[in-house]
């Protein structure tokens, strides 16, 4: 089959189209054939070795692991021995975050815990968007306490790879949503159900005055004291820190601030296609609540070109390859 591997952190230059064996599932995985995949920000991170502390995990000076791709969707082609959930041709999609990647080839093979059965009122390349933005959206909206009808919900970085699950999620839920990014996904975050928008090049919102019960901080470019001010009593700030300082001011100040007063600070503890999670997801999606916003779809052998896409490109929702 064909994969893309890397053997050295660096941008998409380094990837390398390769032939290697098909893997047989052992006892306990599935085999699948790839029909789709999706791209990440995690898949531009991993694969230029940032933040650097996440080397200590991954690789100081190159990657343990060649293997890139996180969400896939496909058909079953093969299962091993105690297998009960899937057997050969079920529609599947999945994230193998957990399993040592491998969505970027022509077939990919993790134990079935990694996968659940498609949805049938999506398409291969609309599930394929799912697995990580999805959930990590879900977590980052219900996970503290649930959402209560006409709570105010903030999304800061809405337009993104995450940003449009979780509008659609906190409107499926009762809230009075607000999404804030760039002026040119705004029309876009209309579309798909945002109550109001605001451009953050024009207006920010920790300074406008305006109190909200929960905020889902995507961008996490604000101090946590100014996000702090923008919380009603009681209310939740939930961030994903995608840079060190972000992680510091997570790890550590907001646990701090949280001590004080009845406003909580936290950051997104994200687990990886959680069954609760896809199950909450597939009836979402079912009920026409929830929809995958696709930007753009690259073929199997640009995968690179998607990943400088996803780098810089501002993607409106997510990217997806297409085998």
């Amino acid at each position: 089959m064909r994969a893309f591997i890397r053997t050295e952190y660096g941008s998409p230059d380094v990837l390398e189209l390769i032939d290697v064996p098909i893997p047989t599932p052992g006892a306990g995985e599935v085999l699948v054939r790839v029909v789709a995949s999706s791209v990440n920000m995690a898949d531009v991170d991993y694969l230029l070795g940032r933040p650097s502390i996440a080397r200590l995990g991954t690789g100081l000076r190159r990657p343990r692991n060649p293997r890139l791709g996180l969400d896939v969707a496909g058909e079953v082609e093969a299962v091993g021995a105690n297998v009960t959930h899937f057997g050969a041709g079920d529609e599947v999609f999945g994230d193998l975050t957990a399993y040592g990647f491998g969505g970027f080839a022509e077939f990919a093979c993790a134990p079935e815990a990694a996968f659940a059965l498609k949805p049938p009122n999506m398409t291969f390349e609309e599930a394929a968007a799912v697995p990580q933005a999805a959930v990590m959206a879900i977590q980052g909206i219900c996970g503290k306490r649930p959402i209560r009808k006409g709570d105010q919900v903030l999304i800061n970085g809405a337009g993104g790879n995450i940003g449009p699950y979780a509008v659609q999620i906190a409107k499926a839920l009762g809230a009075e949503v607000t999404a804030v990014d760039g002026i040119n996904k705004l029309e876009m975050l209309r579309r798909i159900g945002a109550d109001h928008v605001i451009d953050y090049r024009t207006v920010d919102y920790t300074e406008n005055g305006l109190r909200y019960d929960r905020i889902f901080d995507i961008a996490a470019l604000h101090s946590i004291l100014a996000s702090r001010r923008s919380l009603n009593r009681n209310g939740i700030y939930v961030m994903v820190p995608g840079t060190i300082p972000g992680l510091f001011r997570a790890m550590f100040i907001a646990p701090l601030i949280s001590m004080f007063g009845s406003r909580k600070m936290s950051m997104l503890a994200w687990k990886p296609f959680r069954p609760e999670d896809v199950a909450s997801l597939k009836e979402l999606i079912a009920s026409g609540d929830l929809k995958s916003i696709i930007d753009r779809t690259f073929p199997f052998s640009r995968i690179p070109e998607a990943l400088e896409y996803q780098q810089h490109g501002h993607p409106q929702g997510k990217i997806t390859i297409q085998m």
